[in-house]
């Protein structure tokens, strides 16, 4: 019985643990779910809440939780959208790695959901690292919102994002239960693999290690 349990764990067939939230780290029905959302304890992954607004979302959230309808006049080019998200995940990318650890990953949603909508995962190569950033964020604001993070337990984005949304055939639109992950342009993607390049290189070098030791 403990194998077979353990073999259903956070799956479908698991009727106990929200298969949801282990694999997205986020469930539409949060605490009203009826299934647990087992937080971890420690993870290599964490997970900023509702972060990001895309320019063109009028679907705002509120400081004190859920969301409001903002009035928005403007309407941006695709080209100036993608410019606004570049900016931005560069700027919280380098910003988190230089002051809490080495990144392996980092995704953000484009969903319209509001367990969804803006939410930033990073994958820390450390779960040590992972631990200091969300403490250090949990005291902070970014663009005049005060920053959630917490410890998630998305291990595998891959698993996590919606294959339909990736091929341009999500009939959920925003509000798939599935991470719509943004795609980041070539340029900006060269320089993050130089980057991490270059934090591995360094990470590497006997100085370091000799630090760590």
């Amino acid at each position: 019985m403990a194998e077979y349990l353990a073999s259903i764990f956070g799956t479908e067939k698991d009727k106990v643990n929200c298969s949801f939230y282990f694999k997205i780290g986020a469930c539409r029905h949060g605490e009203r779910c009826s299934r647990v959302h087992n937080k971890p304890t420690f993870s290599q992954t964490i997970l900023l809440k509702n972060l990001y607004l895309n320019p063109n979302n009028n679907a705002i959230p509120k400081s004190e939780g859920g969301f409001v309808e903002q009035i928005n006049e403007n309407t941006y080019t695709d080209e100036q959208i993608q410019q606004h998200f570049d900016e931005f995940y560069e700027e919280v990318y380098t910003e988190v790695e230089d002051k809490y650890g080495e990144i392996e990953a980092m995704t953000v949603c484009d969903n319209l959901g509001e367990h969804l909508i803006g939410n930033i995962y990073i994958k820390f190569r450390f779960e040590k690292d992972a631990e200091r950033a969300v403490t250090g964020l949990n005291t902070r604001w970014f663009d005049r919102k005060p920053i959630y993070a917490e410890l998630s337990p998305v291990t595998d984005f891959k698993e996590a994002s919606c294959r339909q949304y990736e091929l341009g055939e999500c009939m959920r639109s925003g509000f798939c239960n599935f991470m719509h992950i943004k795609t980041l342009s070539p340029a900006i993607k060269k320089r993050i693999r130089e980057r991490r390049k270059r934090s591995r290189s360094r990470s590497r070098s006997p100085s370091n290690r000799d630090r760590r030791h």
